[in-house]
């Protein structure tokens, strides 16, 4: 390691904030970063708030060149993980670098250290801090900002992760689906037929979430999730309280309108939800709520005109049936009568077949790819 080069682990609050606020110096002059809220960030990694440290830990590094912070990344070890896949991998995440390669190798080496000294075989990432939370880096679409929740980074970490020897472990798509296809009469009647078909063939029925019966309806989402998404590449179920953590950040961000169920005799068997993209309003708030990001949040969330499809479940004895034509025949119907101009498709799996034919039947465009990567430690 080069001796200019020093690689610390954060001890104190003072080097957290450091490293909670080391990318504005990243991405100054960026108008496709969309800064984070820094309460946010401080939350999902305090390990006696976020109830995924129950069962996980996390080490935050700092690297320092001639003494000037220049880099940070986050160790992670998700005990359930490797429960869950019977796997000795560990995590990397909140990775941000000066285009300098002895930086990120010191980073990516201080990461690999501490996971190998708990016992991991593999490092994986970039994801912060499971596959719950944000993942991927962006390896195709650095042209326009990202959406709520994904993520965004210069294109040259691509060339500082593979000089660390990382190969690619999977691909995740987002597909953009514009105001033609919204509006395309011809698509919603297709998907219209398909929606009758299934629900007098299989007598599903479908319904939005209703907010008044919140605890019962999560509880349904979580049974959805848990069972549909069993077997992805990576899943790792959530524990009740992850669930309701993920639930109350996500509350004040959804609209009910665009939150969906399928039912067989009252028992749920599909979820579907997309979020209004907040990122249009965060993206001029520069990370703080307060004391005037929240004037800011106020007079222009009702200016918002795009969605993130965020998540679809189905669960497997339902699976094929068609259910998620329907999903996207309200969701589509929705985004129209709320004056929504486009979406997003995220993340899908590359090999999800179901997911990617939907997207390719939408005549969605893939506009972003993220990429996870492996390397053996």
């Amino acid at each position: 390691m080069n001796s200019e080069i020093e690689v610390k682990r954060v001890k104190t609050e003072e080097e957290k904030y450091r490293f909670i606020k080391f990318p504005w110096k990243i991405y100054k002059g960026d108008k496709n970063w969309v800064p984070p809220l820094i309460f946010d960030v401080r939350r999902n990694l305090t390990n006696t708030i976020n109830p995924f440290f129950k069962h996980a830990e996390a080490a935050l590094f700092l690297a320092y060149k001639n003494k000037e912070l220049v880099g940070r990344i986050a160790a992670i070890v998700n005990y359930n993980h490797n429960s869950f896949h019977n796997d000795k991998v560990g995590f990397f995440g909140y990775f941000e670098c000066i285009d300098n390669y002895k930086v990120a190798n010191a980073l990516f080496q201080a990461a690999a250290d501490y996971l190998k000294s708990k016992g991991m075989e593999v490092i994986r990432g970039p994801i912060n801090l499971s596959t719950n939370d944000e993942v991927g880096l962006l390896i195709k679409g650095f042209d326009s900002p990202p959406v709520l929740l994904m993520t965004y980074n210069p294109s040259y970490y691509i060339e500082l992760i593979h000089n660390f020897g990382f190969t690619k472990a999977k691909d995740l798509y987002a597909y953009h689906v514009g105001e033609s296809i919204l509006s395309n009469k011809e698509v919603l009647d297709k998907l219209k037929r398909v929606s009758e078909i299934v629900k007098k063939r299989d007598k599903i029925t479908f319904r939005t979430l209703r907010m008044k019966e919140l605890v019962s309806e999560l509880n349904k989402i979580k049974e959805v999730y848990n069972n549909a998404w069993k077997y992805n590449w990576g899943f790792v179920p959530m524990t009740d309280e992850e669930f309701e953590f993920v639930a109350h950040t996500l509350r004040p961000l959804a609209d009910p309108d665009l939150v969906y169920f399928a039912e067989y005799e009252g028992r749920p068997v599909g979820f579907s939800m997309a979020l209004p993209d907040y990122n249009q309003v965060f993206i001029k708030m520069n990370g703080r709520l307060f004391p005037f990001g929240i004037f800011k949040l106020l007079k222009y969330r009702k200016k918002i005109d795009g969605i993130r499809l965020i998540t679809m479940g189905i669960i497997h004895e339902f699976q094929k049936k068609g259910i998620e034509a329907v999903f996207i025949k309200d969701t589509i119907e929705t985004c129209y009568r709320k004056g929504i101009k486009h979406a997003e498709i995220s993340w899908v799996l590359e090999d999800n077949i179901p997911m990617v034919q939907t997207a390719v039947n939408l005549d969605a465009e893939l506009y972003k790819i993220y990429r996870i990567y492996d390397r053996v430690i």
